[in-house]
């Protein structure tokens, strides 16, 4: 293999900053913040969304009224019929 082409392949943090929830795996992303985690120091990523707080994953869908919101439309463009 050639020397120095290879990306930093470590341990990393990301922190749910929705749901306050954090999670270690390995990535190559680079981050100027830590978090140290059972006496371990990780590079700390932030990131607004994953499955812990994801509507669809934590079961918490907010549904629209979409016939509402078809009936709405039919009634606004039935004038240029």
């Amino acid at each position: 293999m050639k020397k120095d082409i290879h990306p930093n392949y470590r341990e990393v943090v990301f922190l749910d900053t929705t749901s306050n929830t954090h999670f270690v795996t390995r990535s190559t992303i680079n981050s100027r913040e830590t978090m140290e985690i059972d006496g371990v120091t990780y590079p700390l990523v932030k990131i607004e969304i994953s499955s812990a707080s994801h509507p669809f994953y934590t079961g918490k869908k907010i549904f629209l009224d979409t016939a509402g919101r078809v009936e709405k439309f039919n009634k606004k463009y039935q004038k240029a019929k």
